[in-house]
């Protein structure tokens, strides 16, 4: 559930809690742990900070660049990270033992916000929110992000750069070729689920036996098996070009 737009338009809204999840990929990293953190300046909260019933620690941090323009461009925001204790650089070193100079390079950064009267009751003195009810499901639309670059790494902190998830080198969207008028599904594969009796060839023509049974991979190929006025499976995209200005 979105945050009511009623408690949006409050003169005095509870506060926003910012929370984020750092996800390992196993293949990358050699574990798929989950690193749970908070900044700390919501609610003076100096500990670790409870949603959903798990538990946020403590990591002083900062975060920019969200914003997003109305010429397409999105948004590669830049996280910063405390390392006073080393933390970070323990991390780095795991991880880099696994992928030399990975640096967490694909890991999944999630940022998650919602508001005080919605966090867990475990959070106040008493197991109750003076707030309001918790409800975990009452939050922003999640935001998901992978780190693309470390780019600096001291003693004071660790930073990295940041990429949109339709923002990573190499990726395409459609993640498949748009075609016309050729099916591109395997046929009576699972997608293309026919599985009739009646055979064709090619050409479209009637044959006796499954051996001969070829399909044209054309729009009319689909109709002589599920039927014209039925749903087709046909894979591709038959409406491409069909409208012109």
């Amino acid at each position: 559930m979105a945050i009511p737009v009623s408690e949006l338009q409050k003169i005095a809204p509870s506060s926003v809690i910012e929370l984020f999840e750092l996800q390992l990929v196993a293949a990358l990293h050699g574990s798929s742990t989950v690193y749970r953190f908070h900044a700390g300046s919501n609610m003076d909260a100096n500990g670790e900070l409870v949603w959903d019933s798990n538990s946020y620690q403590r990591l002083p941090l900062e975060m920019d660049g969200f914003e997003y323009s109305g010429n397409g461009q999105l948004p590669r925001p830049k996280i910063k990270v405390s390392n006073v204790l080393g933390t970070m650089s323990t991390i780095l070193a795991t991880v880099n033992a696994v992928t030399p100079n990975n640096d967490l390079a694909g890991a999944k950064l999630t940022r998650i916000r919602t508001m005080a009267r919605y966090i867990d009751g475990a959070n106040f003195t008493g197991g109750t929110n003076p707030y309001g009810t918790p409800d975990p499901t009452a939050e922003f639309p999640r935001e998901i992000y992978y780190l693309s670059r470390k780019s600096t790494e001291n003693r004071q902190l660790v930073e990295w750069e940041c990429a949109a998830a339709f923002d990573l080198a190499g990726v395409r969207a459609p993640k498949r070729q748009c075609i016309s008028s050729i099916c591109q599904w395997v046929y009576r594969s699972t997608e293309c689920s026919y599985t009739g009796s009646n055979y064709w060839n090619a050409s479209d023509q009637p044959v006796a036996t499954l051996a001969l049974d070829v399909c044209g991979k054309r729009l009319d190929s689909c109709k002589l098996r599920f039927g014209s006025t039925g749903s087709l499976p046909f894979g591709s995209f038959p409406g491409i070009g069909a409208f012109t200005s």
